[in-house]
């Protein structure tokens, strides 16, 4: 039996939502949350794949998220105890096999073991995490992978590859797969004054992109001012600086889909609230220079309970 790992990391997308569709530059975020995944090929040939997927829920447990059997030769499901989530996997593995004619062309079964460092409702790249590992193991290109199953920008595919911050940009918007993927020196001084809120479900980011790549219109002055933002963040020194950008951002993009700001649903917030990925799920950020019991104790009160800090999961 041979044994192979893989490991690939979360994301947040900071600036360019939306518009890095168009060609805007995208500021990145990588996470320490990631997914691993273990690849057990087999002494045995019966024709089987076997998948479990697991969820840390401590950093010495975990919980059963779900399992698969996946007939190797047609990759039918042949026993799951999660129809939905097997029926993506073994589309992803028919995928895989079309990009490497080579992948499963042996006579041994294979057993592949994920761990999720986070909730897959989060929105934080369950689905980029398992394509990058995939790619890996199968040696195929992640962003061929992509396009061909969840599509998108492509930025959390970059994510998962890095380790510190990234400028991400779609250099024509004939083909996802011209990009450009550079080093971003963010590392702000005010990073105890950013945190992470959960909003409280998972936005479907596919209908969100298929409805504003739907939209007829170019965007080109909001192109130029997000990329400017985003190219911006880095040389920014204080936190109300920080604050000035993040608003600027929101009044673009919120004008650019008709969509209100996160901002509007706490009047009360003392400092700068900016939605993250597809607006109205998954999380949103907060910059304030409130102290962390009281961030906790005003979002909790507003039933929001899960708060991450930017300092304890950005690589």
């Amino acid at each position: 039996m041979m044994r192979q790992y893989f490991k690939s990391n979360g994301k947040f997308m900071l600036t360019g939502e939306y518009l890095v569709l168009k060609g805007a530059t995208a500021l990145a975020l990588p996470l320490n949350l990631g997914q691993d995944m273990c690849v057990d090929t087999l002494d045995d040939n019966d024709g089987r794949i076997y998948w479990n997927a697991s969820i840390k829920s401590t950093d010495i447990a975990q919980r059963h998220w779900f399992s698969s059997i996946i007939n190797k030769n047609d990759f039918s499901i042949v026993d799951t105890d999660n129809k939905e989530i097997s029926k993506r996997l073994s589309d992803i593995l028919s995928e895989i096999k079309s990009l490497n004619d080579n992948v499963f062309n042996d006579s041994h079964d294979y057993r592949f073991s994920t761990i999720l460092d986070f909730d897959p409702h989060w929105g934080l790249g369950s689905s980029s995490t398992l394509i990058n590992n995939l790619s890996k193991w199968a040696q195929i290109d992640p962003y061929k992978l992509l396009e061909s199953t969840f599509k998108g920008s492509g930025y959390d595919i970059a994510c998962a590859a890095s380790f510190s911050p990234i400028f991400y940009k779609i250099k024509t918007q004939q083909t996802s797969l011209n990009r450009q993927v550079s080093s971003a020196d963010f590392n702000p001084d005010f990073k105890d004054m950013l945190y992470f809120v959960y909003h409280g479900h998972k936005q479907n980011s596919a209908k969100e992109v298929k409805a504003f790549l739907g939209k007829d219109k170019d965007y080109e002055n909001e192109i130029s001012a997000v990329s400017e933002i985003s190219e911006s963040l880095p040389k920014i020194k204080n936190i109300s600086d920080f604050c000035y950008l993040m608003k600027m951002h929101e009044d673009i993009i919120s004008s650019c889909i008709s969509h209100d700001k996160i901002g509007d649903s706490f009047p009360d917030f003392e400092g700068q609230l900016k939605s993250l990925g597809a607006w109205g799920g998954d999380f949103f950020m907060a910059a304030t220079d409130w102290d962390e019991i009281k961030v906790k104790s005003y979002f909790e009160n507003k039933g929001h309970n899960i708060i991450l800090k930017y300092k304890d999961i950005i690589c």
